[in-house]
């Protein structure tokens, strides 16, 4: 096959790639797929030689997780979402459908909360204090004054219940 001039040899998709092979595919650093494998995100397995090898799939699950870091999710939450996918091979849009429905209901949530925030900022920021009786931001209706006087939600096990 040429491709702009190009040849382009087929790709044995049996042939496992080395952790610098999918580090460069990828656009992470060598260090980073380590640290994917050790959260278990991505699996790999040694050589003979003892060297780290991954299988052609794990190069869709490091863009996942880059494009859900990226998005400000949680590596707990996107190892979460990763374990409920089939392991072995290649992600589906169907997954990434499942996957993305769920983190853009995360994204919506967070871009409401920052956005009042956003808003209500001005009218917080002269105080300094969090537990302030018309503190509509960190503490509508004084709830915090049951934990004590000053900025409790600095203190440990004191977030109120809603």
């Amino acid at each position: 096959m040429r491709s702009r001039g190009v040849l382009e040899l087929p790709i044995d998709l049996r042939v496992p790639l080395s952790v610098g092979e999918v580090a460069r595919r990828c656009g992470v650093t060598v260090a980073t797929v380590h640290f994917y494998e050790a959260k278990a995100l991505i699996q790999g397995w040694r050589s003979e030689r003892n060297q780290r090898r991954y299988a052609r799939d794990v190069l869709r699950r490091v863009a996942i997780i880059k494009i859900a870091q990226r998005a400000g999710i949680p590596l707990a939450t996107i190892k979460a979402a990763l374990d409920e996918l089939p392991s072995g091979r290649v992600l589906s849009a169907k997954d990434w459908e499942r996957l993305s429905t769920i983190w853009r209901d995360m994204l919506t949530d967070r871009i409401r909360g920052l956005t009042q925030l956003r808003d209500q900022l001005d009218g917080c920021i002269g105080c300094g204090c969090l537990s302030m009786d018309d503190c509509p931001l960190r503490n509508p209706g004084d709830r915090l004054s049951q934990f004590g006087d000053g900025a409790v939600l600095l203190e440990k096990d004191t977030t109120p219940q809603s």
